[in-house]
């Protein structure tokens, strides 16, 4: 009785250990890479999200804006607003509309399953 739960146990083994490589294969591949960009109109914050792997990567993507207060990384920078990427055009766009505020702001999509994050450049928004 213990010989045949001996091969049970081994064969359960190499079917996990099978698996985990697999698993670790799929993982293993780059993520694509991901841009984000930011702009105004006046307050009106708007920009896109581009990717080599469009689909997986810039559609339906969540942009946080941040609105900068002191030095750029300082940690005290303002979650503002966010707003999830739509396709117009051949573009996956995203819009806060009008803010009415002024200031330095920048957009970030965080990371996620086989896609970078990307954090754009600063912009400095003037009142209208």
């Amino acid at each position: 009785m213990r010989a045949k739960v001996k091969v049970v146990s081994v064969a359960i083994l190499a079917v996990v250990i099978a698996g985990t490589t697999a698993s670790t294969a799929v993982a293993g591949q780059s993520p694509a890479a991901t841009t984000v960009t930011i702009r105004a109109q006046g307050t009106d914050l708007s920009g896109a999200v581009s990717s080599p792997a469009p689909l997986r990567c810039a559609r339906n993507r969540t942009v946080h804006v941040y609105k900068q207060i002191g030095p750029r990384g300082g940690g005290n920078d303002i979650h503002f607003a966010s707003d999830t990427t739509s396709l117009q055009g051949s573009t996956y766009r995203w819009s806060t509309g009008n803010t009415g505020t002024p200031g330095y702001f920048y957009s970030k999509v965080l990371p996620k399953t086989g896609c970078r994050g990307d954090t754009s450049v600063t912009i400095r928004v003037l009142p209208t």
